[in-house]
């Protein structure tokens, strides 16, 4: 299966598994957008932009404070929640949810779904 449609695939399962999940990016370290699968009309390259600066600066923070390895970042506003997730070393997964979702459900699933893509491009 080509790896564009097994990313889809995988986002696709995760929004069945949290429908509160109002979008989907996966991007690289770099901010390149690799899959998205965006409802509320944001831009994917922003987001992807957004997605690289959280994951260098949680990377760092997490490495300055000798607590290990990145595994995620969340950012709670006032309208909506932003989770940001390691996908492996080269990938960051980020899910958007409204105010008050259920954030372990997010945690559980987006985690899984970060480690299972990831996986696929650090091998």
């Amino acid at each position: 299966m080509p790896k564009n449609k097994e990313l889809k695939d995988q986002m696709a399962a995760l929004r069945r598994a949290v429908p509160e999940l109002y979008g989907l990016l996966l991007a690289s370290n770099e901010g390149l957008p690799i899959a998205h699968s965006l409802s509320n009309g944001t831009d994917p390259d922003r987001i992807g932009a957004l997605a690289a600066a959280v994951s260098s600066m949680g990377r760092r923070i997490a490495d300055c404070m000798n607590v290990g390895t990145l595994g995620d970042v969340s950012i709670c506003a006032e309208k909506g929640t932003v989770f940001f997730y390691a996908a492996g070393s080269r990938a960051v997964l980020v899910a958007l949810g409204p105010n008050g979702c259920n954030a372990g459900l997010v945690h559980l699933e987006a985690g899984m779904t970060a480690q299972n893509m990831g996986a696929r491009f650090d091998s």
